[in-house]
């Protein structure tokens, strides 16, 4: 008995390339049972003309399976279900009789994580046409060539060790070696391999430190508004914390309170405003943290996107005294989906980051690990930051133009370009229904709501981003958002 032709279609759920989307369609019926060992599949050509592809993508999908055991071919006959193909579990699933459990989850839980805006982030963001998002990568700008290069390198016999072995607590000694040699450098830091960890992502550092640095006993301070997963991260750890509003130049050092313990600061780009800290306030907030005892933990996730004029020296460049822990990232100038990070501080501190680290993901992988060393040592990355630096500046240009056309409110942008700009809308406005209402236009925005700690924030700001927006759309885009601001209308008594 053979498989009906009429039994393949391509699944829209399914992704990757066509052989590859054939693959795994072929190896779910088999692992499913719908096509059992033994039986013929449809001749190369005939699927090839009923799912309307080319003859060879139905070659190579079938060579693949047979490769590995799921298909065999028996000389010009075609290719049949292997009787060594993987079957699928042999015991009957029963559904259990009681549809409600019976743990009382509410009481069983010993901590919650899930914050009021969990939902903040669109995850079909690139399905609408005008997605102003932070965070995420316009695919055409990214080397994907050199990254698949690199990425077959390092699965290569010589960094198999490299790839497949467990660390424990170690990392690839050849990211290390860039981070310390390359980036740190650029940002006026000079750090020993023993100071510096890989993590996954920033945010992962920002865990790690607030970890180590906090008690429920120790205060901690964070910026107003602020990167909202910091927020979660400190709460988590139950320590006590205030917030200080930001102005202009960032976070201002003269309104620290004296019980300090751990500073939280993004003063190259603020988050989300985008604001800068000037040298100047630099070099006092570090005296303001000599004289408290505190520690400053410096999130510098955007450095890279410093395409207007030179980035001003980072805050541990300025540290004379050890107090500085600096938080780098990968994902931001690479792809999001990466998760590579990096910490620096002190030996004893990074001992203790890396002990931790072991203990909850032992490290980052070696696979992907190896492959960013090869993208950044071989050049590709110095490439790509210089072809995204162009491209920012182009629709950064652009949407500063757009916003002043179209008389939106531009309450912080970055002096040195970053990826975005923070919006005050009109004080009648809520930022959630806008932005909601601007999902029947076509148009994604994020509301501001997230960033702000306490319960009475203003609820009329939003960040506009243009990382994953081209430049032919931006003033379109921002037509819409005016247009909707505009038909709200003034509020009325």
């Amino acid at each position: 008995m053979s498989v009906p032709v009429e039994t393949f279609f391509m699944d829209e759920s399914v992704e990757g390339t066509l052989q590859s989307r054939l693959q795994q369609i072929i190896a779910r019926g088999i692992l499913s049972g719908r096509f059992r060992k033994g039986e013929k599949l449809p001749s190369t050509r005939k699927l090839a003309k009923h799912l309307g592809v080319s003859r060879i993508t139905v070659t190579l999908a079938y060579t693949e399976l047979q490769s590995n055991d799921y298909l065999s071919s028996k000389g010009r006959s075609g290719f049949y279900v292997s009787q060594n193909a993987p079957e699928a579990p042999q015991f009957k699933i029963t559904k259990s009789q009681n549809p409600e459990t019976l743990v009382d989850w509410n009481k069983a839980l010993g901590q919650r994580f899930s914050g009021k805006f969990l939902s903040e982030k669109r995850s079909d963001w690139a399905g609408y046409k005008y997605p102003f998002i932070y965070g995420q990568v316009d695919a055409n700008l990214f080397d994907h060539a050199n990254w698949r290069l690199c990425a077959l390198q390092a699965l290569g016999t010589k960094d198999f060790r490299s790839m497949t072995s467990d660390f424990y607590d170690q990392d690839d000694p050849k990211l290390l070696e860039f981070v310390a040699r390359h980036t740190l450098p650029r940002r006026g830091i000079i750090a020993d391999e023993d100071e510096i960890l890989i993590t996954l992502g920033a945010q992962n550092a920002l865990w790690l430190s607030t970890q180590i640095l906090l008690t429920q006993r120790r205060k901690a301070l964070i910026e107003n508004p602020c990167y909202p997963a910091l927020l979660d991260i400190l709460s988590q750890s139950r320590c006590n914390i205030e917030a200080v509003d930001v102005d202009h130049q960032g976070l201002p050092p003269e309104k620290l309170d004296d019980d300090i313990n751990v500073i939280f600061t993004t003063p190259s780009h603020h988050c989300p405003t985008a604001a800068t800290m000037p040298l100047s306030r630099r070099k006092h907030l570090i005296e303001k943290a000599r004289e408290l005892n505190a520690i400053i933990v410096e999130d510098d996730y955007e450095f890279e996107m410093s395409f207007l004029e030179p980035a001003l020296p980072a805050l541990k460049s300025l540290d004379e005294d050890g107090r500085v822990i600096y938080v780098g990232s990968f994902s931001k100038s690479l792809f999001p989906g990466m998760r590579l990070g990096y910490l620096v501080g002190p030996a004893p501190f990074i001992k203790e980051a890396r002990a931790l680290r072991a203990s909850v993901l032992r490290h980052p992988p070696g696979h992907i690990q190896r492959t960013a060393a090869y993208f950044l040592s071989l050049g590709h990355y110095d490439s790509l930051i210089k072809r995204m630096s162009k491209q920012y500046e182009e629709r950064h240009l652009e949407m500063e133009k757009s916003l002043i056309k179209f008389d939106l409110k531009i309450s912080g942008k970055a002096k040195h370009g970053g990826s975005s700009f923070w919006i005050e809308t009109p004080k009648h406005i809520k930022a959630i229904e806008l932005a909601q209402n601007l999902l029947n236009m076509n148009v994604v925005i994020e509301p501001g709501d997230p960033f702000f700690v306490g319960e009475n924030y203003p609820q009329n700001f939003i960040r506009l981003a243009y990382s994953s927006i081209p430049t032919s759309k931006i003033a379109p885009g921002i037509e819409l958002i005016a247009r909707a601001i505009s038909d709200t209308g003034p509020i009325t008594a």
